[in-house]
């Protein structure tokens, strides 16, 4: 048995050291050309393990959103779908709500202490 040390760190921890960088980066299969999000060691479905990071282009649209009233605030949950083709859950940033399919730009921003990926909404000129 090889020792986790061996192995360097997992999909999960390169990611959020990226996002601690600075930079918001997603997995890509060498072979499929697949984009894959959440990390991991293989791609879903073919079980492929020759996954690469690359920069996420960080733009998207909104594919859910849902609202959630607390007594502390009111915040969204969004599935966004990037345009490389994976959805990721987050929040869009500055409104309570969008209509599905509004285009978003990600942005990395701290939240609880830890790096996090939110969007903010384009505006017809394509700027956030």
């Amino acid at each position: 048995m090889i020792p986790k040390q061996a192995l360097g760190p997992g999909p999960e921890e390169q990611y959020r050291a990226y996002l601690s960088e600075g930079r918001f980066m997603i997995q890509r299969s060498r072979s499929s050309g697949r984009y894959v999000f959440f990390p991991r060691v293989a791609e879903p479905g073919s079980g492929r393990n020759d996954l690469e990071w690359v920069e996420a282009s960080g733009l998207g649209t909104v594919y859910s959103i849902t609202v959630n009233r607390t007594r502390a605030g009111d915040y969204n949950v969004a599935l966004v779908e990037l345009d490389e083709g994976p959805r990721l859950m987050s929040r869009v940033e500055g409104v309570e709500t969008v209509p599905i399919g509004t285009r978003v730009k990600a942005r990395i921003v701290e939240i609880d202490g830890e790096p996090a990926v939110v969007f903010d909404v384009l505006n017809e000129g394509g700027a956030a």
